[in-house]
């Protein structure tokens, strides 16, 4: 007796040359248990922490860098131990393609920046950013090695972002049953309000500038991750977008950064 074998939900499950990867580490084989994603988590929280809270001796150069490289590494040393086989799936190649997409996401990121504060500056007002002014004054040395600390620092910005939205994608989806999109969209909102929110000693405590301009502006630049499923895309385009905003107040140090 001969028998029929169904293909279909093989076919289904096979992925084609052209489809995009998921979201890592939420789901899938290289998934994060819950109580992993807690560390991780908690790491995030104690590398935001360590910025204000870590005192380093040896002068204000040294203190910078150190600041600005634990920012990314202390959760990236929690993410390796968590995910020691997927972790690197943050991180795609660059090629030109990804450098336009650095180059177009910056680009929206500023529009969407300098609409903003057209529109609603002279409601909800605000508040300079003290690295503006700290540049202004600044020789040409110090500038250089402000920017380049930044380098570290944004990555470091994009990790305490991104890993929090894929930890809680994947209570969602894994502990809740939410649909994937739903969760995408939750966790995208919450993480660029908790964005905002992480800015408020550097914007003096107004919580409008935080939630209406640096929320907004970190919606788009999660946008370029989950578009491209490359934490050096996203974090690109936040450079090009910061050193854009700290460029103008070296050319104007009065302008609003």
């Amino acid at each position: 007796m001969s028998t029929t074998v169904p293909t279909a939900p093989i076919q289904e499950s096979l992925p084609t040359a052209s489809a995009k990867p998921d979201l890592p580490l939420y789901a899938g084989p290289f998934a994060i248990s819950g109580g992993r994603w807690l560390v991780v988590v908690a790491a995030c929280a104690v590398a935001f922490a360590q910025l204000s809270l870590l005192p380093i001796p040896g002068g204000s150069d040294l203190e910078l860098w150190v600041h600005a490289i634990l920012f990314p590494l202390i959760p990236l040393l929690a993410l390796a131990w968590a995910a020691p086989r997927g972790w690197t799936q943050l991180f795609r190649k660059v090629r030109a393609r990804q450098v336009l997409q650095m180059l177009g996401f910056a680009a929206l990121n500023l529009t969407v920046s300098l609409v903003a504060a057209i529109t609603l500056n002279g409601v909800i007002g605000a508040n300079a950013n003290p690295a503006g002014n700290l540049l202004a004054e600044a020789t040409g040395p110090e500038r250089l090695n402000f920017l380049a600390a930044t380098i570290p620092q944004l990555l470091g910005e994009e990790l305490i972002t991104i890993l929090p939205l894929l930890a809680l994608m994947s209570v969602l989806v894994r502990r809740l049953r939410w649909s994937r999109g739903a969760a995408l969209a939750v966790a995208w909102i919450a993480t660029a309000v908790m964005f905002g929110l992480l800015h408020l000693p550097t914007y003096g405590w107004n919580v409008l500038q935080c939630l209406v301009f640096i929320a907004v502006a970190r919606l788009f630049l999660t946008l370029a991750y989950v578009v491209t499923r490359n934490l050096w895309v996203s974090t690109g385009a936040h450079i090009l977008n910061d050193w854009a905003m700290f460029s103008v107040s070296m050319l104007a140090p009065a302008a609003f950064i």
